[in-house]
């Protein structure tokens, strides 16, 4: 597999999982009264225009994304709706998220490293702006800490 096409599925599978979890965390708190909902408002946006970039980057490349996240995704959501049933305090949705970011971002950050020099620049720019968007959102979640 080249780097790009590592690059991308890495990628995808981030965005992916960011928007079906920010879904299923802002369906967890809709009857609630947090504040928090319109910074995961913002959050979703940003990970449904990443994941639409990164959409568009593999089909230009001819790459299909032939591997499933079910159960990843299907274990973070359980192990979210267990943390949030027991506290939906903003503090602790600030934590759940921040732990989240600080794994991705740690993720993201060596596969710029080991790749930037040999995947496509607009794969690198799209990896950038998605390590950026966690370090932004790690900044604002820290309000809620």
């Amino acid at each position: 597999m080249n780097e790009s096409k590592e690059l991308l599925l890495f990628i995808y599978d981030n965005t992916k999982m960011g928007v079906n979890s920010t879904k299923k965390l802002l369906s967890l708190i809709k009857e609630k009264d947090n504040k928090i909902k319109f910074l995961l408002e913002e959050e979703l946006q940003k990970y449904e225009s990443l994941h639409k970039e990164c959409n568009k980057l593999m089909k230009k490349e001819k790459i299909e994304n032939s591997h499933s996240t079910v159960l990843k995704d299907l274990t973070a959501n359980t192990a979210m709706s267990i943390e949030v049933s027991k506290d939906n305090s903003d503090a602790k949705i600030a934590s759940i998220l921040s732990r989240g970011f600080n794994m991705g971002n740690i993720n993201i950050e060596a596969k710029i490293k080991d790749y930037k020099k040999e995947v496509d620049k607009s794969v690198l720019h799209l990896a950038e702006d998605l390590l950026k968007f966690g370090e932004e959102q790690i900044e604002l979640l820290k309000e809620y800490l």
